[in-house]
């Protein structure tokens, strides 16, 4: 049961994300604003998501992962039941900087909780299980999503998170343990913080793996925020169609989140992490030459980013168990910080991406190789042995 729980809180992040991709368009138009204000909620929540974590972290490193995940899930409850009900652009904005405080706790403490369980030698191959698990959230979500959009509205893909929340709550409350077995009386002092990123940021494998993990996560995020409108506005796919395209891609994690449960222990996180690192960016690229190239396709972006999807799953549990590894009693602050730099790197890929597609794909296919590629350099100048 406890391995269920992990999944769905992990799931938390993505589905907040991914369930209301195909109405992103039509809440553009219900509440009066273009493309760059609509991806704006996507970018909003990914800044607070991150900003969040670097409090999560310590908070449950000081006073334990249960408590701290159950406060998380009421914040998440009354945000979501405020996104459905907004009336205003604005209004959703705030209401989804606040859903991604209490959502953060899922993803983060969910790592933390398996580091805690597990310990690190297991931790990768634990979480590469939970990856693809997982996978499963972004692979039904649009699907669901865009088709109740379609029949109830965009309002409804909020309700229906409020009542996950609910749910999830309810878990916490009656399967969880406390597994913060090394609790730290001084992890919420500012300077002991401060301390503690430090010494996470001089060490060169974790940083080598929070900024590869952070390029990925990048490239991932300038699809999700890209794609509804690449695939709905500039290729005239439904709601439904968009869901089933961007689900199709979702596959593609969910083969490399499998095979990098089955191969870490015998090969080890570097060799998945090096294997995802360059098939990425050679996918990446593809991406970007077709679409410099003029090909403007669903395939030309649908094919190449199944690749980078793969990747992902090979580079994203590797890198946060190879960065984790090594901090047993700041596991909770290791996570965070490594959540807060993905999650700021994402932003930015949405908000450039978002001002970009109006007319053409090809931000969303540059910044998507952008992203690979800074993954591959980090990966050899950091964890290259």
């Amino acid at each position: 049961m406890l391995a269920v729980l992990i999944v769905a809180l992990t799931s938390l992040g993505p589905l907040s994300t991914d369930f209301y991709l195909p109405a992103l368009p039509a809440i553009g138009r219900a509440l009066g604003t273009d493309t760059a204000g609509a991806q704006l909620t996507l970018s909003v929540y990914l800044l607070g998501f991150g900003f969040g974590q670097l409090l999560i972290g310590p908070l449950s490193d000081r006073f334990g992962r249960r408590p701290v995940m159950l406060w998380g899930m009421v914040v998440f409850v009354l945000s979501s039941a405020a996104c459905a009900l907004a009336p205003t652009i604005e209004t959703l904005v705030a209401a989804r900087l606040v859903q991604a405080f209490g959502a953060c706790v899922g993803p983060v403490l969910g790592r933390a909780v398996v580091r805690d369980v597990y310990g690190p030698h297991a931790a990768a191959r634990v979480l590469s299980h939970v990856a693809t698990a997982t996978a499963l959230a972004p692979l039904a979500a649009p699907v669901l999503g865009g088709w109740l959009s379609a029949s109830f509205g965009w309002r409804s893909t909020f309700f229906t998170l409020t009542g996950y929340g609910l749910v999830l709550a309810v878990m916490v409350g009656t399967v969880l343990k406390e597994t913060n077995r090394h609790p730290d009386p001084h992890a919420m002092r500012p300077s002991r913080m401060v301390a503690n990123y430090g010494v996470l940021l001089a060490d060169r494998v974790y940083r080598g793996a929070l900024l590869t993990g952070c390029g990925a996560f990048a490239a991932l995020f300038a699809f999700i925020s890209g794609s509804p409108f690449v695939y709905i506005e500039l290729y005239g796919m439904s709601p439904q169609q968009m869901g089933l395209a961007f689900g199709a891609n979702v596959t593609g994690f969910m083969v490399g989140s499998v095979l990098s449960a089955r191969l870490s222990r015998r090969l080890g996180a570097e060799e998945m992490i090096r294997s995802g690192v360059f098939l990425g960016a050679a996918c990446g690229l593809l991406m970007a030459v077709l679409a410099l190239a003029g090909v403007h396709h669903p395939a030309a972006i649908m094919g190449p980013m199944w690749g980078v999807t793969m990747a992902i799953g090979l580079v994203m549990p590797n890198s946060a168990a190879l960065g984790l590894a090594g901090y047993p009693k700041m596991a909770g602050a290791a996570a965070s910080l490594m959540g807060f730099v993905q999650m700021g790197l994402g932003a930015g890929a949405g908000m450039i991406v978002g001002h970009g597609v109006q007319a053409s794909p090809t931000p969303l296919a540059l910044t998507v190789a952008g992203g690979m590629l800074f993954s591959l350099a980090t990966w050899a100048l950091s964890l290259r042995r």
